[in-house]
């Protein structure tokens, strides 16, 4: 009876002690809130672009962007107006809304395209599209958008130390668009749509020429039509496995010294001998007729 009583009072206390912490907590919020609606109610505007910057610095981007947004008129034309510009896009980027941040980095360079922060501007309204760049199974059309303004940037600042970034986020998007695009054509490989797999491994290799995976994607186009090739009926298999002599030979030139060389001639080899094979089964009937 006195444990449990004990843990009977523990547990009152515990309880009590929550409720106390979750009724400050409101106080505190409520307390806040009431100031906040003051700042927003006050006419002093060099008071509310005070408090402005003080929750930027603070990290309290979302009350310092409507005090931003509400001085834009009233600054709009002095010489406070660039930095509450600047300002007001990055509480817009650091609260992950990227469209909007896009937008506004964007009328940034319209409205102060000589300023000294021209050059940061730019690059972060390029970082808004790759922010955007969604997973690799989906549309991968922001990933194309942000490859063209981060080359777009490099194109605009070719001294600028943002550069090497810009140019690995570009490899990096690259490296995505790829990964999609090949998923598709592993897909086709996998359900047995060779020739769908064929022409969609060539197409990767032909949109990413520079792919450290340029000799495996240009195998897989001689194993997709090798494949094809075997189930096809036999008035079209040997066309069919000439197109796989003919791929192996554009293998051997644009990689002559990948490691999958002798896999993909020995691909080419079977081919062969399955051309003679056929052209023998031709004769034959014929001289038997």
């Amino acid at each position: 009876m006195i444990f449990g009583g004990k843990s009977l009072i523990s547990h009152s206390y515990m309880r009590f002690l929550q409720l106390s912490f979750i009724a400050v907590l409101v106080f505190f919020s409520l307390e806040s809130c009431s100031k906040y609606g003051k700042i927003l109610k006050s006419k002093d505007v060099a008071y509310k672009l005070k408090m402005a910057d003080k929750f930027y610095a603070e990290r309290k981007f979302r009350q310092a962007q409507q005090l931003y947004e509400e001085l834009y008129p009233i600054f709009k034309g002095t010489d406070k107006f660039e930095e509450l510009y600047y300002r007001d896009a990055f509480c817009f980027y650091y609260m992950q809304n990227f469209s909007d941040a896009e937008h506004f980095f964007k009328g940034f360079l319209e409205v102060f395209p000589n300023s000294t922060k021209a050059e940061e501007v730019d690059f972060m309204h390029a970082m808004c599209f790759y922010r955007q760049v969604p997973k690799v199974d989906l549309d991968q059309t922001n990933t194309g958008k942000s490859i063209g303004v981060m080359q777009s940037f490099i194109n605009t600042h070719p001294g600028s130390s943002r550069n090497v970034e810009a140019s690995a986020i570009i490899d990096k998007c690259r490296l995505r668009m790829e990964s999609k695009e090949l998923r598709a054509a592993d897909l086709y490989f996998k359900v047995g749509q060779y020739r769908a797999a064929a022409i969609t491994y060539g197409t990767v290799l032909a949109s990413f020429p520079e792919s450290k995976q340029g000799d495996k994607f240009k195998l897989n186009v001689i194993k997709s039509y090798y494949k094809f090739a075997k189930l096809s009926v036999v008035e079209r298999q040997s066309e069919r496995f000439e197109k796989v002599v003919t791929e192996y030979q554009d293998f051997a030139d644009r990689f002559p010294d990948s490691k999958l060389l002798a896999e993909a001639k020995e691909l080419s080899n079977l081919s062969q001998n399955n051309i003679k094979v056929i052209q023998y089964e031709q004769i034959k009937t014929t001289t038997q007729r």
